[in-house]
């Protein structure tokens, strides 16, 4: 049937006209329906380009890059609103406000949103998932879930005390040895070029899987894991859209899969009895709570990539900023050398020099390392800080959130926000975090809540103390023993981070460092080094 038999007399267009008006039309009124508050006092809506899927197909497309660009662009908003299908997405730009998310924890949480995340990256199966959203915020004297518990047991044993020192050492000893290793194999002559992300990435996936599984960990026992790991962590953001994982995150999802089968056997034959005991105790609390033996295999690929990804990315950078310029690396060179303490005794060597290196030293008494270990983390991160609005509530009496929408803190816009940085804010420049008026080691006055690497208040990272330690201990026993000079060139160029994938960690650089890795010129550690970390 033609349009014209169906159309009215006095009806003008033709049919294509007619669709035109039509799409046109739906365009307008769904633009329209977007925009619309819920509340008067809902924060600034953001309507999208195209209505309704506009933000989430542009997250998905461009990545957290979206988002930041979306505050740069309103940077006048401390809180405005994205419509999405179905709900809202608040996206929080202002240290204050991001300091009120962080206190209005019993109604902005976000444990609830732990059990969706882990459920579509980890592939854990439905009865796993009922244990986990059993209690996930119990009030005291509440029964507690398997979330509570488990947060409460990484939160005390990683946070000051004998297990924090303990563990950390044995991070160290064990980086150590893996870059004595590399030093007897090189034996100081530069052959071929390294890629320099990739030569961090071995040394910290192989020391990581050793300090935290022992030395019967499935990577130790088939090396050919090292690269499923890292396929899975590259391709986290399809697994987390979950639309058929097997073939649209297929690296992703058969890395996964190996890496769980391998960690499934390793708690099968009770090799995890010889690891760390933070490992023993995860386990142990998972089994008090109904966890299968493969249930806690994938939950266990969660810690080994806490462990690993960011303490990667991380040193990558600081290294590359450090070796890029040859003045900072005299100076943070010269602040390492100076905590040293020599000690005497016997070594296979005699002419192998022997120090005593404490990890509290480097924190405490070298300031330029630990600027440009925050300056990085700064310039690296654009992470959220996510939760969930579980009722109706007002933000700093001011700002209505719709129950069941999430709040994003929005790590990198406030990271590129000028008016807390300064102008120079897309600039590499660790002396933000002294003192310039005496040298000393302290922070600018900016708001506590501006520094997002490590996320904020109830949720934030639990292992930020042992990552500072472990970073640290990597980059000075590099520094110490190492020249780096660029493979091609006359200076090593800091490349862009690739801000156009999911900020689930601090971001890899968009290409490839390329450098010559030596001996120091200087005949320093010429003959290899022996520290004995202590805290």
């Amino acid at each position: 049937m033609a349009f014209n038999d169906f159309a009215p007399e006095w009806w003008p267009f033709s049919a294509g006209t007619t669709a035109i008006v039509g799409i046109v039309a739906l365009y307008f009124i769904s633009y329209q329906l977007s925009s619309r508050k819920i509340d008067p006092r809902e924060p600034t809506i953001i309507a999208p380009a195209i209505p309704l899927f506009g933000h989430i197909l542009s997250m998905a497309l461009l990545g957290g890059r979206y988002i930041k660009n979306l505050g740069l662009r309103h940077r006048n908003l401390p809180i405005f609103t994205l419509p999405v299908p179905g709900s809202r997405i608040y996206i929080v730009a202002d240290p204050s406000l991001a300091a009120a998310v962080q206190r209005a924890s019993k109604v902005l949480s976000f444990t609830p949103i732990i059990p969706e995340v882990t459920e579509r990256v980890l592939g854990l199966d439905k009865a796993t998932m009922e244990i986990t959203r059993k209690n996930l915020d119990p009030a005291p004297g509440e029964e507690r879930g398997f979330l509570a518990d488990i947060q409460e047991m990484v939160y005390a044993w990683l946070g000051p005390g004998d297990y924090l020192t303990d563990i950390s050492l044995d991070a160290a000893r064990d980086m150590r040895d893996e870059i004595a290793i590399y030093a007897a194999s090189s034996n100081g002559i530069c052959r071929e070029p390294t890629e320099l992300l990739g030569w961090v990435r071995h040394l910290v996936t192989v020391s990581t899987a050793k300090y935290l599984y022992g030395p019967q960990n499935p990577i130790a026992l088939n090396p050919e894991l090292e690269g499923a790991f890292w396929d899975f962590d590259h391709g986290l953001g399809s697994l987390l859209m979950n639309i058929f994982p097997s073939i649209t995150a297929s690296r992703a999802y058969a890395g996964r899969e190996k890496l769980s089968a391998a960690l499934q056997e390793y708690l099968e034959k009770g090799r995890h009895r010889t690891g760390s005991k933070i490992i023993q105790k995860r386990v142990d609390i998972a089994l008090e709570h109904g966890w299968t033996v493969p249930a806690i295999a994938r939950e266990e690929l969660s810690f080994l990539f806490a462990g690993i990804v960011n303490a990667t990315t991380s040193t990558f950078w600081i290294l590359t900023q450090v070796y890029a310029d040859p003045e900072l690396l005299a100076t943070v060179r010269k602040e390492i050398e100076s905590v040293l303490e020599a000690q005497s005794r016997p070594h296979e060597k005699p002419e192998t020099p022997s120090f005593r290196l404490r990890i509290g030293d480097l924190k405490d008494n070298c300031p330029t390392l630990v600027a440009v270990y925050r300056e990085c983390l700064r310039l690296g991160s654009d992470t959220y800080s996510t939760r969930l609005v579980k009722e109706d509530t007002l933000l700093a009496n001011q700002y209505f959130l719709k129950k069941n929408a999430v709040v994003q803190i929005a790590g990198g816009v406030i990271h590129a926000d000028k008016s807390i940085w300064g102008d120079d804010v897309a600039t590499f420049n660790p002396q933000r975090f002294l003192d310039k008026r005496d040298g000393g080691a302290k922070p600018n006055a900016i708001h506590p809540a501006a520094f997002r690497a490590f996320g904020g208040g109830k949720t934030l990272c639990p292992g930020r103390h042992f990552a500072m330690n472990e970073i640290l201990a990597f980059v000075a026993l590099v520094v110490l023993q190492f020249d780096m000079e660029p493979a091609r060139g006359d200076k090593i160029e800091v490349p862009k981070k690739n801000d156009g994938v999911l900020p689930v960690h601090v971001l890899e650089p968009m290409r490839p460092v390329e450098v010559m890795i030596s001996k120091r010129a200087d005949g320093f550690a010429r003959d290899g080094l022996d520290v004995d970390f202590v805290m």
